[in-house]
């Protein structure tokens, strides 16, 4: 012992003491596990918590104890899963997610949802999941992603209990992204649905009428809220913002009479609403420019100044008080209030100009040239040129006049720079008050904050369209106003821009100065100190809201929290520039007020574009309030959307550097900064390709998981979905428009709660995980799947499962993946072969069209599309029976439908305005005649040959014919571009009334023709217009047909009838999920949008595109599944139809869209399952890849309709036999527009009255629960379809008849 230095004695009282120590420490560690242990009870209760419950448990008030339990368990799950070292169960993290998404903590939710993501292949079978974390996606703004979510919820599970709240944010969110139709599908679905939701029906309802507002639909939209204020009860909030928005429609729009009685209307409106809200600051605002507008110019003040008293002080109010000023010829008056209004909102375009045209009107050039500046400079500002043209001017008339001039001329006005400081009049304010944070804005005249959107611009003396846009949030503090009241000692320590622009050269300098510079230096200094401690000060206070403070530091740097209220301006004419905007979370609180929290319902459009305003709370607010306040502007009007009371919410915004990947992958992923192992754990190891981005103020991850994916079938995780890696085209910003915030899980279970909604264009920028697809089971299973059973084992499985709902079956498939596009096929081409010759085959005789290999050609899936040439020639088609001048004989009073569009170059897509290339190709719907758009079809030649006539005569001195036609291209860029009518979809199924056109082409090779025996088509056993019967197009140069895959990927032909040829440009199927991705990115739905690709675009996406003409008498032929778009070259008819060959290929594509078209709530033209039914009865099939499909499909179908039916039955619900009759269409849902197969769920009403109107079983429990209000009725007898099923069998291919063409 000596050796070591220790005596015995001392070593043993060192032990004894360690020893104490020890067992003391394992007392306290089985202390604390059992502290952290859950008790049974304990467990229990947490048994049924999940994300189904976000917004419907109560964490504060009587709910303190569930926020408790959820603390511990949180605890509890992390302890175990650090103790572990992750290496438990994937649920563990699931609910770890769940849990936290009820506590509100989003970041660690979303961390745990990404844990179980990646440990569990086969997450997308539990709809929680899916549905907390669309939840946390859509807290984050991140629609792009929510959406996904919430979409795979209601394939995965269309019972699902929140079915109605996911209906709700989808509604909200494609309202955002501009899909008006989606939208108010969702709000409609959302409607019917009897379950319990965040919102009532009275708030639906408003933000369906609002919709039709946002879309232009005035009438509809009136009649909208007409109908709403009829219902009983109706919350006064909702009322007043619903009169509100009646009152502002009459006031821009001519629904009723001449000027005076619109303006008479608008007026009563806003004073019933002012009634129902007497607090509303944006109705005052409103009824002032009403009374403005008719020259109430008291009126209009008082209006004013109780909109400023009632609310934040708007930059909107601000400028129209200067308007009424300058029109009353009081110009310091006018110039006090521009001034406050641009101190509001630095980006404010109209308010600019109009000080700009205030200075010019004084003879102040100078300060004019600045105003205009400043307004150029605005990303809101709508007439550029015209100003950039102003400023020319006005800068030349100042080369023009002697230097002397300028000094000595006396100034009417300060200048700008001496204005800035001015105090805003007495007389403006009604009370005394702390000065409103934005008039302490000393930021540089020329300083326009990134956060700011598109806006307004208007000439000063004109009626205004500037957006009457406030501040999101109106929360007092003891409820004591904001005034607009200038405190002199205020202004005392309020640099100006000079003395910040001095300040900060001073600095740069501060070695070299001499002692009176470094006096002159430290009293800036100390002046700057204390402007900052007062601005902070009163931030405490609550004087500073969110939305309009913009401070800036000492190097102009942005606060961490953006605050400039413009970012909560609304789109205008302009349009929004969403791809360069950049998005902020804030997660500064917001001052609270003691009252009923209620909703804000803001949208904003602007040519059709929308947003919607997130206000954020703090955490710990127990009452939150949303203030409603929106604005649109539409055209030269601006029209005001509204709020809905009810909505307890809450919106964090991390302030994060985006990173964009190829699928715009902004899904947001947060580390836990309290536990950083923790986080580590949840995010995976490095075994999991995980790596780490940067993120500001805020740690992010990128989890990168490389997996080839079959691009026919490919599913990937309906959470963060998206590619491997940023490309290097990924470090452009990517916006997200707010939505409103439902995020908030406050509220009783059988209550409904509020949750704020408003309409924003700021955006939030947010690093987001970057996940690959990865490859689950195909839809359609491709020789991997035993459909041998008998229809006896089939139904004995299901009967077991009706027992004790569960089968061990394997004959019981699982359900199936949520569809996924494809991604971009890999290696990546060249670029020298994205322009591919496009096949084409020659005829010269009638047997070259029925030459079997023909067929093969055209229907081999490498060949994306077949140009058939000299079809007509060859087989002697009487193209002339299709000709506009036969057919004006034949059926002159015929409808056509016509689509007015802008006549454009055939590569390119530009605005109307010429100025940039887009994808969104819009055109106006209407209708006519044949023999009416045959006169304007000879009209618009008859033009055409006159202005060519015309133009030789000009240019006939000009060789250059190059150059001309260059010059030409230029102009028409340049815009603005000519308006054309397309003839379109013109029915020539009737075969009475074209019998001669029909009978013609019988004359083509079977599998062209419209109808055969090999034609999928052919067995559905009823029209389908379009597709299995003929339509009629009518061209003049330069008519589109936008970008599109045919209806459920059917092949189609098309045959140029002349006399003018058409381009076409062609994509081959395994790049539509490239270009899907290209439409999210330009806001536009794939499949209902109207969309014209940019080639720029797709050659940089290295998307090969196929470009031909089809003269007349060319036959194109489109295989399944081929993404296309037309443009004609001269005056034209085409006719065209669609064709299903019995393939393998077809039918699996086929198939693929119908799922993907249920997965976006898109109703398919084919009905699958009764087609696949018809070809099981009609058809024998020898390719055993497609036997095995369609077998699979009879097998899934069989299932559910005897499950479902014992279901009924077991519940004592009479099941009527109906049948069917010979040719009865399909039917589909009324509701939701799935096909219905045999038990068809009908309203009694409608049974009784032999309507039938149809309802799926998910729909109709949702409008009935019990279905008492329902009948069952029964179309096929289960033995039939058993028998059908069984004699469905593979046949060799000598004893198949039916798949010879003939």
């Amino acid at each position: 012992m000596k050796s070591c230095g220790v005596s015995l004695t001392t070593a043993a009282v060192a032990f004894g003491d360690e020893a104490k120590k020890m067992a003391a420490g394992k007392a306290s560690r089985e202390s604390e596990e059992e502290s952290l242990s859950l008790t049974v009870e304990e467990r229990e209760a947490l048994g049924g918590m999940d994300s189904r419950l976000f917004g419907f448990v109560r964490l504060h008030e009587d709910g303190a104890r569930t926020k408790t339990l959820l603390g511990k368990a949180v605890h509890c799950y992390e302890s175990l899963i650090l103790k572990a070292e992750g290496k438990v169960d994937s649920d563990f993290f699931c609910q770890l997610g769940h849990f936290n998404l009820l506590l509100e903590d989003y970041s660690k939710a979303l961390s745990a949802y990404q844990r179980y993501y990646s440990l569990q292949a086969d997450y997308w079978k539990n709809a929680s999941f899916l549905y907390g974390l669309g939840l946390v996606y859509f807290y984050y703004n991140a629609f792009h992603w929510a959406i996904k979510a919430f979409q795979d919820v209601l394939y995965v599970d269309p019972s699902f209990c929140r079915a109605k709240e996911i209906h709700l944010r989808l509604g909200l969110m494609f309202k955002v992204n501009t899909d008006y139709k989606s939208s108010l599908k969702h709000f409609q679905l959302a409607l019917i649905d009897c379950n319990p939701c965040t919102l009532s029906s009275a708030e639906i309802q408003f933000h369906i009428a609002h919709l039709y507002e946002t879309q232009r639909k005035y009438h509809s939209a009136k009649e909208a809220y007409e109908q709403l204020l009829q219902m009983e009860n109706l919350p006064a909030q909702v009322k007043a913002t619903v009169l509100q928005q009646l009152g502002w429609m009459h006031h821009n729009m001519d629904l009723v009479g001449d000027n005076a009685t619109k303006e008479s209307f608008a007026i009563q409106y806003l004073q019933k609403s002012l009634e129902a809200d007497p607090n509303s600051g944006q109705s005052w605002y409103f009824l002032g420019r009403c009374y403005s507008s008719i020259g109430k110019v008291q009126d209009a003040f008082i209006s004013y100044r109780q909109s400023i008293d009632k609310s934040e002080a708007s930059a909107d109010t601000w400028c129209s008080i200067g308007v009424l000023y300058q029109q009353q010829n009081q110009p310091m008056d006018a110039l006090q209030a521009y001034i406050c209004a641009v101190q509001l909102d630095h980006g404010h375009a109209a308010a600019w100009m109009d000080l700009g045209t205030l200075y010019e009107s004084c003879n102040q050039p100078q300060d004019a040239i600045k105003c205009y500046l400043n307004a150029a400079r605005s990303k809101r500002c709508s007439n550029t040129s015209t100003l950039a043209a102003r400023i020319k001017f006005l800068q030349a008339q100042l080369c023009n006049l002697p230097q002397s001039s300028l000094q000595n001329k006396t100034k009417l006005l300060p200048s700008i720079e001496e204005a800035w400081s001015l105090p805003i009049p007495a007389e403006l304010t009604s009370r005394q008050g702390a000065m409103n944070t934005a008039q302490q804005q000393c930021l540089s005249l020329h300083m326009i904050t990134s956060s700011q959107v598109e806006g307004l611009s208007s000439p000063a003396k004109k009626k205004r369209t500037s957006s009457p846009i406030k501040n999101g949030s109106d929360s007092w503090n003891g409820g004591q106003s904001l005034s607009h009241h200038p405190v002199q000692q205020v202004y005392s320590l309020c640099l100006t821009p000079q003395k910040l622009q001095h300040l900060e050269q001073l600095r740069a300098n501060r070695d070299n100065l001499n002692p009176a510079q470094k006096h002159q230096l430290e009293q800036l200094e100390s002046q700057f100190v204390l402007m900052q401690q007062m601005r902070h000060k009163e931030v405490a206070r609550g004087l500073h809201k969110s939305q309009s403070s913009c401070l800036s530091g000492p190097n102009e740097e942005q606060p961490l929290f953006s605050t400039g209220s413009a970012q909560y301006h609304q789109a205008t004419s302009t349009g929004i520039k969403k791809s360069n905007e950049h998005l902020t979370l804030p997660s500064n609180s917001v001052p609270q007020r003691d009252a009923d929290s209620h909703l804000s319902s803001h949208t904003a459009t602007s040519g059709g574009q929308q947003g919607i305003i997130f206000t954020k709370e703090s955490k710990s607010s127990k009452n939150r309030s949303l203030v409603p306040e929106t604005s649109r502007h539409t055209g030269d009007t601006s029209n005001g959307c509204a709020d809905v009371k009810g909505l307890t919410n809450h919106v964090h915004q991390l302030i994060a550097d985006a990173v964009s990947s190829p699928n715009h992958g902004d899904s947001p992923d947060l580390l836990i900064a309290d536990n950083p192992q923790l986080s580590a754990l949840l995010i995976g190891k490095a075994n999991d390709n995980v790596g780490t981005g940067t993120c500001d103020k805020v740690n992010s991850i990128h989890v990168a998981v490389h997996t080839k994916t079959d691009h026919s079938v490919a599913s990937s995780p309906s959470s963060a979905i998206s590619t491997a890696t940023p490309s290097p085209k990924s470090t452009e910003q990517t916006s997200i428009n707010s939505v409103t915030s439902l995020n908030s899980p406050h509220g009783g279970l059988h209550t409904v709660n509020g949750e704020g909604l408003e309409n924003s264009q700021s955006s939030t920028k947010v690093d987001l995980p970057l996940v690959s697809h990865r490859s689950t089971s195909q839809i359609i299973p491709s020789m991997s799947v035993s459909i041998c059973p008998s229809s006896t084992e089939v139904l004995k499985a299901c009967r077991n499962l009706g027992k004790n709902g569960l089968s061990s079956s394997c004959i019981l498939l699982d359900k199936c993946p949520p569809p996924r596009p494809p991604t971009s096929p890999y290696p990546p081409l060249p670029k020298d072969k994205l322009n591919p010759p496009t096949p084409s085959i020659y005829l010269e005789n009638k047997r070259d069209a029925f030459f079997p290999p023909l067929h093969q050609f055209c229907t081999n899936p490498k060949n994306p599309v077949t140009v058939i040439r000299g079809l007509a020639g060859a087989l002697k088609l009487d193209l002339g029976l299709f000709s506009t001048k036969t057919l004006v004989e034949a059926n002159n009073e015929h409808i056509v439908e016509v689509r007015t569009q802008l006549l454009q170059p055939a590569d390119e897509n530009w605005d109307p305005t010429g100025t940039k290339k887009i994808w969104r190709c819009e055109s106006n719907r209407s209708h006519t005649t044949i023999a009416k758009y045959a006169q304007y079809q000879a009209s618009s030649f008859q033009e055409s040959l006159r202005e060519e006539n015309e133009k030789r005569t000009q240019h006939k001195d000009h060789s250059d014919n190059e150059s001309t036609s260059s010059e030409n291209s230029g102009r028409r860029r340049k815009g603005p571009f000519k308006t054309i009518k397309f003839g379109t979809n013109i029915d020539l199924s009737d075969n009475k009334k074209w019998k001669l056109q029909l009978h013609e082409l019988t004359k083509l090779p079977a599998f062209a023709r419209v109808v055969s025996a090999g034609n999928l088509l052919s067995h559905v056993g009823h029209t389908i217009l379009g597709m299995n019967t003929v339509q009629l197009y009518m061209k003049v140069p330069g008519s589109r047909t936008p970008g599109h895959q045919e209806n459920n990927n059917f092949c189609s032909v098309n045959i140029n009838i002349g006399p003018g040829d058409c381009e076409w440009f062609v994509v081959p199927e395994d790049y539509w999920g490239v270009l899907n991705d290209f439409c999210e990115k330009n806001n536009l739905n794939f499949l209902m949008s109207s969309w014209w690709p940019n080639l720029e675009d797709l050659y940089e996406a290295n998307v090969p595109v196929y470009r031909f003409i089809q003269r007349p008498g060319d036959l194109v032929w489109i295989n399944a599944g081929t993404v296309h778009w037309v443009q004609a070259v001269g005056w034209c008819n085409n006719i065209a139809w669609n064709v299903g060959p019995l393939t393998a290929c077809q039918y699996k594509l086929a198939v693929e869209r119908y799922e993907w078209n249920k997965l976006k709530s898109v109703k398919s033209p084919v009905p699958m399952v009764h087609l696949s039914w018809n070809m099981a009865r009609n058809i024998k099939v020898s390719d055993p890849k497609l036997f095995e499909m369609i077998k699979y499909c009879l097998l899934k179908i069989l299932k559910q309709c005897q499950t479902l039916r014992e279901a009924l039955v077991a519940a004592g619900k009479e099941i009527i036999w109906h049948g069917r009759t010979n040719d009865e269409p399909a039917h589909y849902c009324s509701i939701c527009e799935v096909e219905v197969f045999n038990l068809l769920f009908v309203t009694n009403e409608s049974n009784t009255q032999k309507t039938y109107i149809v309802h799926c079983q998910d729909c109709a429990r949702k409008t009935s629960r019990s279905l008492e209000n329902f009948v069952v009725l029964e179309q096929y007898k289960m033995e039939d379809l058993i028998q059908v099923y069984d004699q469905f069998t593979l046949v060799s291919d000598q004893h198949v008849s039916t798949l010879r063409w003939v």
